[in-house]
C-alpha cells in the first residue's frame, strides 16, 4: 500500500433479526424529540412503523413524523425537513428506509441550523458544517447505498438539472444502525437488484484505480465474490435469510470508506448515473448499471492490469495463453453476463433518456480524475450514446 490515509468510523451497527431491541438503548442517550424520516409508506404496510413507534413511545419519546422522502431526496423535500427540525427543536433523527431516507437524514442533520443556503454551502460548494449538528440514527430497509455507516448525502435540484452528493465529515455519520436482514425481504424485485448492482458498482469505484499491491483491492474482490454469489440466490428466492444477510452486510462494508483506504478512487460511473438521474429521475441504481460496461469498456486501456485481475480474482477466469488484453475483455464480458442474469437495467433509453438529453446529462457530469483516464464532456457524450 503506498497511500497515506486516516481511518476511523463512529457508527455502532447492531446486525441481525433481533437487532431491534437495541434500538431502545440508544434512545436513551438523546433528548425528548425524535424526528422519524421515511419513505411512501411501506413500512406501515410491514409493521415496521409500528415496532419502532412502539419502542419511541415506550421510551418517552415525542414524535415529529416527516414522511414521504421520495427514492431521490430533492432540495425543496431537505428545506422543508431542515424547517421541521429546527422548529421543533429535535435531539434526534432516526431515518427508517433505505439509502435515499438515511442519505436525506443526514442532508437535514446538516442543514435544520445552516445560517447559509445548505444546497450551495454543501452540495454546489462542498462546504463543511460550522453549525449545530443533530445526530442520525438508522433503522435499514433497503440495502445498496451504504449510508447506513457512512456520511454521504445525495440530494437532487431538478430545477438546475443536479445530482449531487456531499460526502460530509465523522459528525454527521449515523450514530448507530440497525440492521435486520428481515426487513429487507419485502423490497419490490427491481428495487432488491438496483441494490445489489449499486452494491457492486461502489466497489468496483474503488477497486479500478491505481497499480500498487494494496490490501483494500483483496477485501473488494472478497466482497464482490460474496455479492455475485448471494445475489444469485436472491433473485431466485429473495426471502433467503442467508444471501439476505450477506448482501446487507457487503453493502455497508463497500462504502464505509474501508477500502478504499490508501488509494485514489474512480466515482466517474457514479457521476454520469447521478446526471442521468437528475433529468429521468430514475432509480439510482439502474443508471449506474446502464452506464458501466461503455464506460469500463472506454477506460479499460489505461488499468488493463487491474481488469485482467478482476476476470481471475472476481470471475475465477483461466487466463492460460491469453493476452492481458484478452483476460480483461473476458472480465467485462462476465460482469455483463451477470448484470443480464440479475436482470439490471442494461441502457439508458429503458429509464426514458433520449438523445436530445444528453448534451444536459453530459454538462451536470462531474469530471474526476481518480480513475485510470479523465474523460472529456466529448468522451462523456460517446459514452452515453453507447449506452443507449
Amino acid at each position: 500500500m503506498q497511500g497515506n490515509f486516516i481511518y476511523s468510523n463512529p457508527t455502532k451497527l447492531y446486525f441481525g433479526d433481533e437487532s431491534l431491541k437495541y434500538l431502545s438503548d440508544e434512545l436513551k442517550k438523546y433528548g425528548p424529540t425524535v424526528m422519524l424520516c421515511y419513505g411512501g409508506g411501506s413500512i406501515k404496510r410491514n409493521g415496521i412503523y409500528d415496532a419502532v413507534t412502539g419502542i419511541l413511545r415506550e421510551a418517552g419519546k415525542t414524535i415529529v413524523e416527516d414522511g414521504g422522502v421520495m427514492s431521490n431526496p430533492t432540495v425543496e423535500k431537505l428545506y422543508e425537513g431542515a424547517r421541521m427540525a429546527r422548529e421543533n427543536n429535535v435531539d434526534l433523527i432516526l431515518a427508517v428506509g433505505g439509502g435515499s431516507t438515511i442519505d436525506y437524514a443526514k442532508g437535514v442533520s446538516a442543514s435544520a441550523w445552516c445560517d447559509e443556503d445548505p444546497w450551495t454551502k454543501y452540495y454546489l460548494e462542498q462546504g463543511d458544517p460550522t453549525c449545530r449538528i443533530i445526530p442520525v440514527g438508522s433503522v435499514l430497509t433497503m440495502v445498496g447505498t451504504g449510508s447506513e455507516m457512512n456520511g454521504g448525502s445525495v440530494i437532487s435540484n431538478h430545477a438546475q438539472g443536479l445530482k449531487i452528493g456531499k460526502v460530509f465529515g465523522e459528525e454527521v455519520y449515523p450514530k448507530f444502525t440497525i440492521l435486520n436482514p428481515k426487513y429487507t425481504f419485502t423490497v419490490p424485485q427491481y428495487q432488491m437488484v438496483a441494490g445489489i448492482f449499486d452494491i457492486m458498482s461502489h466497489i468496483m469505484e474503488q477497486y479500478f484505480s491505481d497499480s500498487d499491491d494494496n490490501t483494500s483491492d483483496y477485501i473488494a474482490e472478497g466482497l464482490m465474490r460474496s455479492l455475485i454469489h448471494a445475489s444469485r440466490i436472491a433473485v431466485k428466492n429473495p426471502q433467503d435469510y442467508e444471501a439476505r444477510s450477506n448482501i446487507m452486510w457487503t453493502a455497508t462494508w463497500a462504502l464505509n470508506t474501508l477500502i478504499g483506504c490508501g488509494k485514489h478512487q474512480d466515482w466517474e460511473v457514479h457521476m454520469i448515473g447521478q446526471a442521468v438521474g437528475a433529468i429521468t429521475n430514475a432509480t439510482h441504481g439502474m443508471t449506474l448499471s446502464a452506464v458501466s460496461i461503455p464506460y469500463y469498456r472506454h477506460v479499460m486501456a489505461g488499468g488493463l492490469p487491474k481488469f485482467a485481475r478482476f476476470a481471475s480474482s472476481v470471475w475465477g477466469i483461466n487466463g492460460e495463453g491469453k493476452t492481458e488484453r484478452q483476460l480483461a475483455d473476458e472480465g467485462l464480458v462476465a460482469l455483463e453476463a451477470w448484470m443480464r442474469e440479475i436482470g439490471v437495467v442494461m441502457n439508458i433509453t429503458e429509464l426514458g433518456a433520449t438523445e436530445e438529453m444528453l448534451p444536459k446529462i453530459a454538462d451536470g457530469t462531474f469530471l474526476l480524475t481518480g480513475g485510470y483516464k479523465v474523460l472529456t464532456r466529448e468522451e462523456v457524450i460517446e459514452i452515453l450514446k453507447e449506452s443507449m
